[in-house]
């Protein structure tokens, strides 16, 4: 039998499942985001509440950890891609953006942490439509500059990292889906270097929203579903190096709009979740 604490966010404390389930799962939540250039978190959420049958609270720090181990490993093999002195030249862009997505993170999981479970539900199924949208704009139109002076867009950089860590931290996302368009069209990086960059504010940003969960006591899902949560980051980052070979495999006019249809699909579901 589980164990369920009294906070209404957390349970399912032990885990239920066998480990080939969740590395099975995990692997096929990495393929998804590998096809497409990302982690795939935001398909591994709903599958951590509705799958596996952890409450919302509980599926979103058990989701960061297994962003932050997904995000560890992509991110020196990305940055052999890029070239170094190309993403480092593009270090004032990080600096502008984690201005505003460190605050971010930390005020998406102090809200995360005091809501309501009916609320969070509620709030994570309309993030799931955010990141449809950002998944369909981001993949199926060509992305331009606004051509903001500088000292416009140094603000709109700390808003708009602000809200992204917010969503990051709210969902247990690194933010790829919502950064790496941000970085194009507010300060005309290449799609290609804004990918390695957009790893660069993901990381340090993800750090604040874990140590923010850390001082909660829903943090305790962690430690009594570790094996369960490694056992699953193995599997999304094995599915990741798959997915990344199947690259360009099927049509992104195909691709992208399924997985939007599974995200939009998964928000109703979250949405109506008891």
């Amino acid at each position: 039998m589980p164990v369920v604490t009294t906070d209404q966010n957390l349970a399912l404390l032990r885990p239920t499942h066998s480990a080939p389930l969740a590395f099975g799962a995990g692997a096929a939540i990495g393929v998804l985001g590998g096809m497409i250039g990302l982690g795939g978190a935001e398909f591994r959420l709903p599958l951590l509440i509705g799958l596996f049958g952890f409450a919302a609270l509980s599926a979103v720090i058990l989701n960061k950890a297994m962003s932050l181990v997904v995000v560890l490993v992509a991110l020196p093999a990305r940055l052999a891609a890029v070239p170094a002195a190309e993403v480092a030249a593009r270090w004032p862009v990080a600096v502008n953006l984690l201005a505003g997505s460190l605050l971010g993170a930390w005020a998406g999981a102090s809200w995360a942490v005091r809501m309501r479970s009916a609320t969070l539900y509620k709030v994570l199924a309309a993030l799931m439509v955010l990141m449809a949208a950002a998944l369909l704009v981001t993949h199926t139109t060509t992305l331009g500059t606004l051509a903001l002076p500088l000292w416009a867009q140094v603000p709109a950089g700390v808003v708009a990292g602000f809200g992204i860590g917010v969503v990051a931290a709210i969902m247990g996302v690194a933010g790829g889906e919502l950064l790496i368009p941000t970085i194009v069209l507010l300060f005309g990086v290449d799609i290609k270097t804004a990918g390695s960059v957009s790893l660069l504010v993901s990381l340090p940003t993800m750090l604040v929203a874990f140590a923010r969960y850390s001082r909660d006591g829903s943090f305790a899902v962690l430690g009594a579903n570790l094996r369960f949560t490694l056992v699953m980051a193995a599997g999304s980052v094995a599915g990741a190096v798959l997915g990344g070979l199947l690259l360009g495999v099927f049509p992104d006019l195909v691709l992208i709009p399924a997985l939007a249809l599974i995200l939009l699909i998964s928000a109703v579901k979250l949405a109506r979740h008891d």
